[in-house]
């Protein structure tokens, strides 16, 4: 089945009453309280955005969010009672969304899965039928920057590496294993790792990061940069 969301938490009343509720409000939800449940569940089923908790009874929000990001390229939004500013930095790193703190406002989660939701729409809307807004766009490779419309804009070294590797290929899909291959070689890096990269550059150069017009994501593959020839 599929489903709008998928909330995996190990509080099993709390996560069921979450699901309760979005589904009360037309956003269709599932329920799971463990990793092993979690993994399961894709094995039969589909998901658009997933809340994960980061204490699971058989392991770490963390691991899950890691092994889900070598498959699934989906919204992925922590949810956990820890509070430290090291935990929502190393939830953002490996490639979550959004950190929630417990107890959280059930309409507040509401609010941000909803506007989760209709960027997904948006985004499949523009690659399913082209958006005809492509950017003019060129490197400079001396001073290691982008020429976006004239604009310079100056980028760190993984930053350049990462556009030049996605320019090189532009508006053709780039696989998340070219782009591991081109920018990091050998050494192994996580999808977290490339998704934090991309979220920088979109905040450079797109003009509203949270719906790119420029470095897009095709949902399970990798990434196109849509330019003018």
């Amino acid at each position: 089945m599929h489903y709008q969301v998928l909330i995996v938490d190990d509080e099993i009343e709390l996560a069921k009453m979450t699901a309760e509720y979005l589904t009360m409000f037309d956003v269709t939800a599932a329920s799971v309280y463990s990793a092993a449940d979690c993994y399961a569940f894709f094995s039969e089923n589909t998901a658009e955005l997933i809340l994960l908790d980061i204490n699971l009874g058989d392991g770490s929000g963390f691991s899950v969010c890691k092994k889900l990001r070598e498959e699934y390229d989906l919204p992925i939004l922590f949810i956990s009672a820890r509070q430290s500013d090291d935990d929502v930095l190393a939830a953002l790193s490996i490639g979550g969304d959004d950190y929630i703190k417990k107890p959280y406002s059930l309409s507040v989660l509401l609010a941000k899965v909803k506007v989760n939701l209709k960027r997904i729409g948006r985004l499949r809307e523009s690659q399913a039928v082209g958006t005809g807004t492509a950017v003019a766009f060129a490197l400079d490779a001396a001073t290691m920057s982008a020429v976006r419309n004239g604009e310079r804009i100056p980028l760190k070294a993984k930053e350049f590496a990462l556009l030049k590797s996605l320019y090189e290929h532009r508006n053709t899909i780039v696989t998340k294993e070219v782009l591991f291959n081109e920018v990091w070689g050998d050494t192994f890096y996580s999808d977290g790792t490339l998704n934090v990269h991309i979220r920088k550059l979109r905040e450079k150069l797109e003009d509203d990061p949270n719906a790119p017009a420029l470095i897009k994501t095709v949902w399970g593959t990798g990434y196109i940069l849509e330019t003018e020839e």
